[in-house]
Formats: structure tokens, sequence, C-alpha cells
């Protein structure tokens, strides 16, 4: 099917999404004490989602804070080269930059560690004009986990009083919630202010009062799909089977990818269809976010689903 006019385009907004989280380093190897090599890589669950939408054409804003670092500064040049609009990133001197230590096991899942950096956002670094003329604002539950609370308030406020599609992805990581009571309080209130909310079927029940309310719920099972309910009609669609080497930012891209078809007035199911398809590439590279597809590869994998 062939895009309409974007989303929203007749209000005359700026950037198509605005997005703000955390960004950090990622080093990933074997058993860390007895490797001698590992690989380095920068990441983020709303920088995957920045970098997706940008490989596909779309204007894109994120907002974190980095240290004044060599990390930081990967991090910054990394989503500049993606065309990302990083003007109102803030860089802390004098801070280090985040990090997550991710150990890959034959046979396990990959255990990580993260190392949070001092460098916050703060309800001041938002800036509620530009949050108030995009199209999208989009959060996670880790923004929530990292305690930039009351930054990530602050911009869906601004986003609700312009009218803005608040979207949310609840991604709960139980290493960044030691208490999961104050999880399932936080979350479900984060997910009660969105239009739009991504949930994986695991997560359901921490979010459960908020599915109700006339918001759309995207659900999703992994390799078994997703579904999204639209207007009190269900919507499916399979997942891609694809080389899987690391899945770690496959929700990511489902998240970017049905944005990206939403921007562009698709069917509900064309919309999964295209998260699926940005899914299956970021889990077929060991990268969160380098595997993902620019617009005219979108069909590579398309010919395979």
């Amino acid at each position: 099917m062939a895009p309409s006019a974007p989303y929203g385009a007749a209000k005359g907004f700026g950037v198509d999404v605005y997005t703000l989280g955390e960004a950090f380093a990622v080093v990933t190897s074997g058993r860390i004490r007895h490797e001698h090599e590992a690989r380095l890589d920068v990441a983020g669950a709303e920088f995957t989602v920045a970098v997706g939408l940008a490989r596909l054409g779309h204007k894109v804003a994120w907002l974190g804070k980095v240290g004044g670092d060599e990390l930081g500064a990967r991090i910054l040049t990394a989503l500049r080269g993606e065309g990302v609009d990083v003007s109102d990133a803030r860089v802390e001197d004098g801070t280090a930059t985040g990090m997550l230590l991710r150990e890959t096991r034959l046979g396990q899942a990959a255990r990580a560690t993260y190392y949070r950096s001092a460098a916050r956002l703060a309800q001041g670094n938002v800036p509620v004009d530009r949050v108030a003329s995009a199209r999208i604002l989009h959060v996670s539950g880790i923004t929530a986990a990292l305690n930039a609370r009351d930054a990530m308030q602050a911009a869906i406020r601004a986003a609700q009083s312009a009218g803005a599609v608040v979207s949310v992805s609840v991604d709960y990581r139980d290493q960044l919630w030691p208490d999961l009571r104050e999880a399932e309080e936080i979350l479900g209130a984060l997910a009660s202010s969105a239009d739009l909310l991504f949930v994986r079927q695991s997560e359901l029940d921490l979010v459960k009062p908020a599915l109700g309310g006339g918001r759309q719920v995207v659900v999703l099972r992994g390799t078994r799909g997703a579904s999204v309910r639209v207007d009190g009609v269900r919507h499916d669609a399979p997942g891609l089977s694809a080389p899987v080497v690391d899945p770690g930012g496959s929700h990511e891209a489902f998240v970017a990818g049905y944005l990206s078809a939403l921007l562009e007035r698709l069917y509900p199911a064309d919309r999964l269809r295209r998260g699926a398809l940005l899914a299956a590439f970021a889990s077929s590279s060991p990268s969160d976010w380098q595997g993902l597809p620019t617009r005219p590869e979108l069909p590579l994998l398309e010919l395979e689903g």
C-alpha cells in the first residue's frame, strides 16, 4: 500500500517524532573474567527508535544527557551521522557516560550489568515548545526506571497540551526495577498517559489497568507476531523469519517501524508488518541499531516474509 499524506501534516508540526531517554556505551564479550577481546557499541531504547525512524526518512529529535567523555561524543556522533536532530542534547562535563556490560554465554541469554551515569535529564532540560511541535512524542519505561521521570512527565504534559500523540513502550527490565510493586505503580501510570502503547505479552499484567480507555495497544509476542486493536477491531501480523544474531534491539526496532507506518497513515496490519520487518533486521545484526534498514532496503526481507 502506498503511503498517503504524513500523519498530522496539516497541523504544521516540526519534527515527526520527538524522543528522550538515556544512551550508553555497550561492551559485549564472552565471560569477562576470561575474555581478551570485546565489542564496543552505543545503544539505548530511544536511541534505537530514533535511528530506525531516521533511516526511513522521518524527521526525528532525540533529547538525552551524556558525559563529557569519548563515549558521550561517540553517542552524539552516531546520532548526527544518522540524521537525528540532537540540538537539544546535553553534555555534562566531569561526568562519565553510562555503560552496559553484556556477557554472552553459550546456550544462555546474555547477562547484562548496567553502570549508570550520574548525568540525568531534569525537568528543566525539556524544551516544551519543541516537544509540543512534534507529531509524536515517544518515551519508554526504561527512562522511567533510570530516574528521569520528572523530565519525561514534563514532555508528556507538553505533548498532551498540544494534541500530539503520546507513544509509550512499557519495556520492563527486571534489572532496573528491584521493587516489582514500584514498577507496577510507575509503569502503570506511564502506560495510562499513552495514546499508543507498546507492551510485550509478558508485560500485560504489569499495566493491566491501562489496557482499556480507548488507547491503541500493540501487543508484541516475539516470533509469534503482534496484534493491535483499533476502533474495536483487532489486527494481527505474523513475525518474520530471519537469522538471529542478537535479538537485543528488536523490540525498539518494531516500535520504530510501527511509528513510521503510522506517520504515513498505513492500515493497522501494515503498521504491524513494518514493525516486524524492522525487528527482523535488528535481530540479524550484533548491534541493536546498525542493522536497521534504509527505505530502499525494506523489500530485502519482505521478499522472504
